[in-house]
């Protein structure tokens, strides 16, 4: 009874841990539901061991001014922790199997390198965010030499093995000590080394109630935390989680560019979402990340000439962008995900100006900013539904038009009304007159702007 009483005491602390003092650093709530910053975001995820030769902290940070001048935003690194020995797989290992929560991976240096690295991204502008893997740990994780009751166990007292993750062992959530652990941990990354918050990796396979009591207990510390799911689950943006993975929209997207679906498919997707999810939750679009590279193909692979198009689409849709480190120079090359792959920074596609102008386009237009304080998406009616999306997103004076062809025809599409009005420029800052027929090659797209 009385350890039963002092783990509520933990969990009940755990929400007002330092709030006295930490008065001074905790900002004045929003009275929408995230923190300002965070409705014309993009997201950049950074691979760190393939992201430079050196594969460090130091050396990344040295790529910072070039990340500034691209027009990012959040920067979120993968897993930066020890990896496990037990059943490594591959020679390095996986991210995703930590050994030690408030360890830093040797392979990328230092503590005190990665805090560094935090304080020179925070003086350039930049958050970040951490990858949080709070399902399981490695097999040799450090707390199961005092707590082998923390973690989930078979018939015969073994750990299971999750699918094919041989190298993890799964945590037992019925255990309330291990939570308190975990939030902990938690708390330790953006005490010690002042991070913005976490994407949460498999975040629908923890208990929803685990992530409300986190929540609280991190914004206590610092109010204006960013919490991304690795998740499509309505119920964890309702009170926990500001971002959500727009995963049907991604398979669907690979499925028109493909030629297995058409734009009804993105329409009925896109539709589904805004009914099930909340008007605050901000769905994530993207062409590629660390999963899709390493195992199901990079973005020209999944969506050949069609890649640039969708891209250019996740940076207009009501939601927020993710770039996966190397996609800014169009690498297009599987990384090896358990041994050293660098990536290969040699841009021959211009790749680098696009990204940066589509990041330099949602800065400049507050229609694209995501839901609350964005504009509304609204379709705009044309002769070629099926192959061509049309629609407009407005703002008080601020409106973008977007015309997107995702079929491998030539299409030549009528609109009921001309477009865009007189005023706009297009994405390559050219005047435009109104029009009421377009021709568009196979995947292309125009964006217009008014303010």
């Amino acid at each position: 009874m009385r350890k039963i009483i002092w783990l509520i005491a933990v969990l009940a602390l755990l929400t007002s841990c330092d709030n006295k003092k930490q008065q001074n650093n905790v900002s004045t709530e929003n009275s929408t539901a995230h923190s300002s910053w965070v409705y014309d975001a993009t997201i950049y995820e950074v691979n760190v061991r393939q992201f430079t030769p050196e594969g460090t902290f130091n050396a990344m940070g040295e790529q910072l001014p070039r990340l500034k001048e691209l027009g990012v935003d959040i920067l979120w690194f993968m897993p930066i922790q020890p990896i496990g020995e037990l059943e490594r797989k591959g020679t390095l290992g996986s991210y995703y199997s930590i050994s030690d929560y408030k360890g830093v991976n040797p392979e990328f240096g230092t503590f005190e390198d990665f805090k560094n690295l935090v304080s020179k991204a925070h003086e350039a502008g930049f958050k970040i965010i951490l990858d949080w893997v709070a399902n399981h740990t490695s097999r040799d994780n450090i707390w199961l030499k005092d707590h082998a009751d923390w973690y989930m166990r078979d018939s015969l007292g073994n750990i299971p093995v999750l699918y094919d993750w041989t190298d993890i062992g799964e945590v037992n959530y019925d255990n309330l000590e291990m939570r308190a652990e975990m939030i902990q941990s938690m708390l330790y990354w953006i005490k010690k080394a002042d991070i913005d918050g976490f994407r949460c990796d498999v975040a629908s396979e923890v208990p929803t109630d685990f992530w409300q009591t986190a929540k609280d207990s991190l914004k206590a510390y610092k109010q204006d935390i960013f919490m991304l799911a690795e998740a499509e689950k309505p119920e964890l943006n309702e009170s926990v989680f500001d971002a959500y993975y727009a995963w049907d929209f991604h398979h669907k997207m690979n499925l028109v560019a493909q030629g297995k679906e058409n734009v009804d498919s993105l329409r009925s997707s896109l539709n589904r979402m805004q009914e099930k999810f909340s008007k605050s939750a901000i769905p994530m679009y993207f062409t590629s990340n660390h999963d899709e590279n390493s195992w199901n193909g990079t973005e020209f692979e999944r969506m050949g000439d069609a890649a640039r198009s969708f891209a250019a689409l996740t940076y207009v849709l009501p939601g927020m962008p993710l770039t996966y480190n190397g996609q800014e120079a169009g690498f297009n090359r599987r990384l090896q995900f358990f041994e050293k792959d660098s990536i290969d920074w040699n841009d021959n596609g211009g790749f680098g100006t696009f990204y940066k102008s589509l990041n330099d386009l949602k800065k400049g237009n507050p229609a694209l900013k995501t839901q609350e304080l964005g504009g509304e998406m609204i379709e705009i009616t044309n002769d070629k539904p099926q192959s061509v999306w049309s629609f407009m997103r407005v703002k008080d004076n601020n409106t973008v038009v977007c015309v997107f062809n995702f079929s491998k025809e030539l299409q030549t599409v009528e609109f009921t009304d001309e477009l865009p009005e007189k005023g706009f420029i297009s994405l390559g800052n050219e005047s435009v007159e109104p029009t009421k027929k377009m021709e568009l090659k196979p995947w292309e797209y125009k964006i217009f702007y008014k303010n």
